[in-house]
């Protein structure tokens, strides 16, 4: 058997045992439905407040200003669908913008509403690693201007972008500024009055929580409307059961997260730094996606020309290191990264990416025989594909 080395943790991450023994009371003695009025219920509620005033904590917000979904992606879609309805409903507001590198979650939604809504979506300037210039926000801010998003940290190539400086820009301009902040808040600040946002989406399963359970930051005064509707859970904007368990496995691991952040980047970061510079130096044609210095610190990410990123993935699977093209909704699909394109890769490089992301039980030795591996088989890789 081969041993195998995890390097996928931007696309889950294993749920901390100390997250999972806060959870496991409440699958099973702590049972009640948080909307019932008896004591079984009065327990569940006070369970669900007590996390959303850690999550608060984190968030250096309100305690009504957290809003648990299931995951960020009904996050992101609660923020962006939630907030351009509303905000044209009072201002009749029709501009929605974007950067062109963010997580499906944020651009199909902006799509739809565009196609069946009849919102304008306009794309931000990126450059080449990915990262939005606040400057180009000001300018292609709207009077009509319903809601900007622009992603924190991206999922495919790591890149940090100035959420702070561009939250700035919208507030000076009176639009409501999301940021998907679902690969960051493992491993940086989410203080959402530094950030200077009025929407953050969070989802736990990317720093150690359990799958299935996300949050959004709203801002009080934000003009939103629920998109689940028929209850009165979270404040009206998102009916359903409160899934307890899983809200608490949300906020142990957020707290743990912003608790050990310092720890776990000075960890991670100088492997990072070692995945990067061996592969820049030792394989041909190969490229680092995103920013050399603003990037996430457990992510190294790359383009190889002439490679097949699938059967790269496959390959490293049967060495036993299991990584990923870019995004984890993303493996599988044969065509080249819309990320990748929108900064400007050609196809023939476009098609070969990979991305390695770290985590806390990430180590050197794993590191090395990753970089021992990783020449031999991107040079089969180009022996192969040239074939085809």
């Amino acid at each position: 058997m081969v041993d195998r080395t995890y390097l996928d943790y931007a696309a889950t991450t294993p749920v901390d045992p100390r997250v999972l023994e806060k959870m496991l009371p409440y699958f099973s003695n702590v049972f009640g439905n948080s909307s019932s009025i008896h004591i079984f219920g009065q327990q569940a509620e006070a369970a669900l407040e007590t996390a959303r005033d850690m999550v608060a904590g984190v968030l250096n917000c309100r305690h009504d200003e957290v809003i648990f979904t299931s995951c960020g992606s009904e996050s992101d879609n609660l923020a962006l669908r939630g907030v351009a309805l509303a905000t044209r409903n009072i201002t009749n507001a029709n501009h929605i913008l974007i950067s062109p590198v963010e997580h499906h979650a944020v651009s199909q939604t902006a799509e739809q509403l565009a196609t069946l809504h009849g919102f304008e979506v306009e794309y931000l300037p990126v450059d080449r690693t990915g990262y939005v210039d606040p400057g180009a926000v000001a300018t292609r801010l709207r009077p009509d201007t319903a809601i900007v998003s622009v992603i924190y940290a991206n999922n495919e190539i790591g890149t940090i972008n100035p959420i702070a400086e561009i939250g700035a820009v919208c507030r000076e301009h009176g639009v409501s500024f999301h940021t998907d902040a679902v690969q960051a808040a493992a491993y940086l600040s989410v203080d959402v009055e530094d950030l200077n946002i009025d929407l953050l989406s969070i989802g736990a399963h990317k720093f150690y929580g359990p799958k299935g359970v996300g949050a959004l930051y709203v801002r009080k005064g934000t003009p939103i409307l629920p998109i689940i509707t028929g209850g009165s859970q979270e404040i009206g904007l998102r009916a359903g059961t409160s899934n307890i368990p899983l809200i608490i496995g949300l906020a142990e691991a957020l707290r743990l997260a912003s608790e050990e952040q310092p720890n776990r980047c000075a960890l991670l970061r100088p492997l990072r730094d070692k995945i990067i510079g061996t592969v820049l130096e030792e394989i041909p044609d190969s490229k680092l996606t995103g920013h050399a210095e603003m990037r996430m610190p457990n992510h190294a990410s790359f383009v190889f020309k002439s490679v097949d990123g699938n059967l790269l993935l496959s390959m490293l699977d049967i060495a036993g290191f299991a990584c990923s093209s870019g995004s984890a909704c993303k493996t599988g699909d044969p065509e080249p990264s819309e990320v990748l394109l929108a900064l400007g890769y050609p196809h023939e490089w476009a098609y070969g990416s990979l991305r390695v992301t770290l985590g806390t039980t990430s180590n050197y030795s794993q590191i090395e025989s990753l970089l021992a591996a990783l020449p031999n088989l991107i040079q089969r890789n180009r022996i192969l594909a040239s074939k085809r």
